[in-house]
């Protein structure tokens, strides 16, 4: 049986998730420049793939943390697979947007984050980290406990690394 980020890799292949552009390179959200781009949208329209993703998130979690109370999502690329593996847990979901909304209750944070919840927040993909640990920085501003994060793949780029053991979040990655 394939491992799991193997079988992932394969099917996003499969999807043409995975896109290429070495002549003329992508722009990041982070502002780097990238032969490659991950089409993490486009994943929502396979069943299999999101089942995937659901059950070897849920099984992270389980496996390395303990005591979850709630599951968070950085908006917006990792709001579907936050909830999905909220729901397979049975637990609560929230999301934090990148800025508080202009409009209504101004919120940050979407959804119910009471003061001493322990949150693991899911995100699509780790690059450099600061959308990631900006999200877990207002949950714990909020008065949560980031006990961790989980996500479907990472660059493996060193800042990132870094800043993750600078925050104290142990990420785990599909």
């Amino acid at each position: 049986m394939k491992k799991p980020d193997r079988l992932l890799a394969e099917k996003l292949l499969q999807i043409s998730a995975i896109k290429l552009q070495p002549e003329s390179p992508f722009v990041w959200g982070t502002g780097w420049n990238s032969p490659i781009y991950i089409e993490n949208p486009r994943l929502l329209s396979y069943p299999d793939i999101r089942n995937l993703i659901k059950i070897e998130m849920a099984k992270e979690i389980i496996e390395h943390f303990s005591d979850v109370d709630a599951i968070a999502s950085v908006s917006t690329g990792a709001i579907p697979m936050g909830a999905i593996v909220a729901d397979a847990l049975g637990v609560p979901f929230l999301f934090v947007r990148s800025t508080p909304k202009d409009h209504g209750l101004e919120n940050l944070i979407e959804g119910n984050l009471t003061i001493g919840q322990k949150v693991i927040v899911i995100e699509d993909l780790i690059s450099t980290g600061q959308s990631s640990l900006k999200a877990a920085e207002a949950i714990r501003a909020a008065g949560a406990e980031v006990v961790g994060m989980v996500a479907m793949f990472t660059y493996g780029f060193p800042v990132a690394e870094k800043a993750f053991k600078e925050a104290g979040i142990k990420l785990m990655t599909l």
